[in-house]
């Protein structure tokens, strides 16, 4: 039994005619895979029906985390390891810790964004992109639909592709 998957690919030109197609396509039932871009699109996310990211709330906890092991760090051997009386100030003051606490937190939660996204979308060094159509890197809006998701046969989305903005509409499997 083979794992590869087959998809229809719309061709647009215009970034209009996508959006409109796109908006009309998901109205008849039709589930998109994915729309590929030469450059990205506002609205393009509401228009296909994506769920807000949650990268800001995974940044937040990262920046917590390294905002909590930085004074954590700075109290325990300011405080307790190494106390030094410098000018008769406190061992363990929050006014000093400030500049390293800060860089703690953005150090963090960016180390911890890149890996995030780089977990959720599967960019490991190791892993093999999945390339459409090429001419989605230069010019051309690329809408790829999974035949095994959707109810309407081969022919059928076919038909809608055209009808709807889609200038040439291609099988691939994968």
């Amino acid at each position: 039994m083979s794992d590869s998957k087959h998809f229809i690919l719309g061709v647009f030109d215009d970034e209009d005619v996508l959006m409109h197609g796109i908006h009309d396509i998901r109205n008849l039932g039709v589930s998109i895979h994915e729309v590929f871009t030469p450059y990205p699109i506002h609205g393009l996310d509401e228009n296909l029906g994506y769920k807000r990211s949650r990268l800001p709330i995974a940044a937040f906890l990262f920046g917590l985390t390294g905002c909590s092991l930085a004074l954590t760090m700075m109290y325990s051997m300011n405080g307790f390891d190494w106390p030094m009386n410098v000018g008769g100030k406190p061992n363990a003051s929050l006014p000093n810790f400030i500049p390293i606490t800060f860089e703690g937190t953005v150090l963090f939660a960016a180390f911890g964004m890149v890996g995030t996204f780089f977990t959720a979308s599967s960019l490991a060094p190791w892993s093999k992109p999945v390339i459409f159509d090429i001419r989605s890197t230069d010019d051309k809006f690329i809408v790829a639909i999974d035949l095994s998701k959707n109810k309407k046969s081969k022919e059928e989305l076919s038909q809608i592709l055209s009808s709807h903005g889609a200038v040439e509409v291609n099988e691939k499997e994968i």
